[in-house]
């Protein structure tokens, strides 16, 4: 786009403390098959200015998708009444700390660019899929979803930022459905788009991914003759692709600052923490580590800078159980006089920046995988989220899982279906026991984090290693 975002913000006659122009363009490609039949092969495409405004201490917001210097000035005037007609009612007036200077750049990391696959080539690979996911007739029904995203992202303001951020995003979802009379289980990739991520076509390689999708289509097959998981207290063991939806739910969501000081609790929920408990609580065992990190390669939620500008680093959020600081950009920071992290975003140009999400990663520990199996008596593993319900406070849960297998005397034995698990989050969290060492981590993404009023749903990465938790309540579904 030839659009000159340094020149339009040049040109804009507003009286205001401090201007920001956050240009974005984003083009969706998803293509979808189900039951080896091609559903929808659609292409979108996205493009917008969101203009930002600081008077007395207050920041108003207009966005227009008519990419002119009149339509920008119209915006920004509608911005600077929105500012004015906040500050008569300002609470906490801001300053240009929450908009820092930046200047920089991002580039998403792949091999193999979105233009490598022919439409042709990628519908042929998901029709493929389709087929070796039908592993006997007892499945049913097979699904393959694929969905290509690229976002070019500008930020300029009056203060001096210059940022330019591009991002390539992949996210894939393969599901088997299988039945044997009243019986019905489904098994996905390691859950519903879980392996979201900032790469390339090489995501697509046909050996590996027909590989995945035979075991997927074996294993909802294996599921219809496993038996219930046991009802009782065990020791549980999480997989990576379930510690995803257990570090989201249970540390991302409490944690984020502007949910702490009540702005979503219209909408979103509230939070069992408090603004007194960093640097005090005792979230979990001391085997705890939990980070933020855009930094990442190659995670779904990468980038060098939030929306409102603070490069973006690696933080401790919790060390050694101990809480240190919030998910909150620095709006919220100042408010809360908490420290917090680079989260401040917006899921597109349309919407303002709020506290959210980006990487959330759990920190390796030293077991092996050999070693935390062999040295549980009576336990579940539970692998791939299923189903998820958690209180307004982020407090009392309770989730299920795909598929499971027994620990017996430190070996795993059977095979169980609808396994599910419930907690209180700091109980929870207190009770870890083991954190599995590099070998076993793995990392997934989320492109579906819903919040805010207007609502926006972001994209989110997780990373984690296999994790066990001591006298866990367990428990099956419906035989």
């Amino acid at each position: 786009m030839n659009f000159a975002l340094d020149q339009a913000l040049e040109r804009l006659d507003i009286n205001a403390d401090w201007i920001g122009l956050r240009q974005l363009t984003e083009t969706n490609t998803t293509r979808t098959v189900r039951d080896g039949k091609p559903q929808s092969n659609g292409r979108s495409v996205t493009r917008g200015v969101m203009v930002e405004v600081m008077v007395n201490g207050q920041i108003g917001y207009c966005a227009t998708s008519h990419l002119a210097q009149d339509s920008l000035q119209a915006a920004a005037e509608v911005a600077y009444k929105q500012a004015i007609a906040a500050s008569r009612w300002s609470v906490h007036p801001l300053d240009l700390s929450v908009r820092p200077k930046a200047v920089g750049h991002y580039r998403s990391p792949f091999l193999k660019p979105s233009d490598y696959f022919t439409a042709a080539d990628l519908n042929d690979l998901l029709i493929r899929i389709c087929h070796t996911l039908k592993v006997s007739d007892k499945v049913v029904s097979t699904s393959a979803t694929a969905r290509i995203t690229e976002t070019e992202q500008n930020f300029f303001s009056s203060n001096g930022s210059r940022v330019e951020q591009k991002f390539v995003l992949v996210t894939t979802d393969y599901g088997a459905t299988a039945r044997d009379g009243n019986i019905v289980q489904r098994r996905t990739d390691n859950g519903s788009f879980a392996r979201s991520y900032q790469v390339g076509m090489e995501v697509f390689e046909p050996t590996a991914t027909l590989e995945r999708a035979r075991q997927i289509g074996e294993e909802a097959v294996e599921l219809l003759s496993a038996e219930e998981c046991p009802e009782g207290t065990a020791t549980l063991v999480l997989a990576p692709d379930q510690m995803m939806l257990q570090i989201h739910e249970s540390i991302g969501h409490p944690l984020e600052l502007d949910r702490i000081l009540g702005d979503e609790r219209n909408y979103a929920g509230s939070s069992f923490v408090k603004l007194s408990d960093f640097g005090s609580l005792v979230y979990g065992s001391p085997l705890m580590n939990v980070t933020f990190d855009p930094t990442v390669e190659g995670e779904f939620a990468s980038y060098a800078f939030d929306d409102g500008g603070m490069a973006a680093k690696k933080e401790y959020l919790i060390q050694n159980g101990l809480l240190l600081r919030g998910l909150g950009g620095l709006e919220s920071q100042a408010r809360a006089n908490v420290p917090g992290v680079a989260n401040f975003r917006a899921c597109s140009w349309n919407r303002p920046a709020i506290d959210r999400m980006a990487n959330l990663n759990l920190e390796p520990g030293e077991s092996s995988f050999e070693e935390m199996i062999g040295s549980i008596e009576y336990g579940v593993y539970m692998r791939s989220n299923r189903s998820w319900s958690i209180d307004d406070y982020r407090n009392k849960f309770q989730f299920g899982c795909e598929y499971a297998r027994l620990i017996e005397n430190g070996k795993l034995t059977k095979t169980l279906r609808n396994p599910n698990y419930r907690g209180i989050t700091n109980q929870f969290w207190r009770s870890l026991i083991a954190v599995g060492d590099e070998s076993t981590r793995e990392v997934y993404g989320t492109p579906y984090c819903g919040k805010g009023e207007p609502n926006q749903v972001i994209r989110v990465g997780h990373a984690s290693p296999v994790c066990a938790f001591a006298d866990i309540e367990i428990f099956g579904g419906t035989k």
